[in-house]
């Protein structure tokens, strides 16, 4: 045998090279959406709320998800929370593999690994409890701690969100905005690693907005939970560093937040590529140049030019 011959590495050598050269998608994320379907079949018909919708969530991270309606993305929160089973793709939180769950493994992961506020104030409470004991309530129902232990953790997370005075109301005694960060606490009871919120800001008014808001920050930065804000408040929206925008069931654009050396707060917003290289341009950018159907593509050197399907002006014939 050859050295030539020795040294040739095999398939499954070859193979093992390249999984070490490029990282599975979402090999690291805390949450995970690859090619993710969602169908609904009524009467008869199918609606396809997502169609291969792909997100990445890192750990600890504080993201708004945002989208007109019918857009998918209560949809996402839906399938995200455990309330809802995907058609087909993948959707992984914390580790969960959502679409692999029996359930048993379904109600654990809702009552230990994500926590949920609705958009609805009298959904999230029960009203004949208090403050405190509308905390304490997940707690037990998951068996967690023992009285004192959940009396001292309700206490520490409505202080927390500036709802310490209110715990021996209950909710017909608080405003929509106390309430909601009372929600908030609630989800917040059995540690989870993931908060998700569908419109938690929507029947407020802007003032008590800023304050769930705020109290939505202050989990995300002292907790380190991670957590998805599903909205269509501009205002909420502004207020995180990264805004996913979900147009016809797919993620479509996200805008970037940074602050600049002179303190000023800079916004960048980009068209998602997803991983066969499909992205979604602006619906102002179609319209504005009249595209349909297809376009025209040219590659440079640091950039693709993307042009409508029209005919190319003649140039003019150089000078003799």
């Amino acid at each position: 045998m050859s050295e030539v011959e020795l040294n040739t590495p095999t398939l499954s050598q070859l193979e093992a090279r390249a999984g070490q050269a490029r990282p599975a998608f979402g090999e690291h994320a805390h949450v995970l959406c690859d090619n993710l379907v969602r169908i609904y079949k009524t009467e008869g018909v199918e609606v396809v709320a997502l169609q291969g919708l792909d997100l990445l969530v890192d750990r600890g991270e504080l993201i708004a998800v945002v989208g007109a309606s019918g857009s998918g993305k209560s949809t996402l929160l839906n399938v995200l929370s455990g309330l809802d089973v995907p058609t087909a793709g993948v959707a992984r939180v914390a580790g969960t593999d959502l679409l692999a769950m029996t359930a048993k493994d379904r109600l654990r992961y809702r009552r230990e690994v994500v926590g949920f506020v609705w958009q609805q104030t009298a959904r999230n409470l029960l009203p004949y409890l208090t403050a405190a004991e509308n905390v304490r309530l997940p707690m037990r129902l998951a068996g967690q701690g023992s009285c004192t232990a959940r009396a001292v953790r309700s206490g520490e997370l409505l202080d927390l969100l500036g709802v310490g005075h209110r715990a021996g109301s209950r909710p017909g005694e608080m405003s929509g905005g106390e309430q909601q960060r009372v929600a908030i606490a609630v989800a917040l009871a059995n540690s989870p690693q993931v908060v998700l919120a569908d419109e938690p800001t929507g029947e407020l008014d802007s003032e008590n907005s800023e304050q769930v808001f705020a109290a939505l920050r202050r989990a995300n930065r002292e907790l380190g939970v991670t957590t998805v804000i599903v909205t269509h408040d501009a205002t909420v929206s502004e207020q995180v560093d990264r805004t996913v925008g979900i147009r016809d069931g797919r993620t479509s654009s996200e805008t970037l937040r940074r602050t600049s050396e002179g303190g000023d707060v800079i916004a960048e917003e980009y068209a998602v590529l997803d991983r066969v290289g499909r992205l979604q341009l602006p619906r102002d950018f179609i319209n504005a140049l009249d595209m349909e159907r297809r376009v025209r593509l040219e590659l440079e050197r640091d950039h693709i030019g993307v042009w409508p399907d029209k005919p190319r002006p003649e140039e003019p014939e150089e000078p003799k």
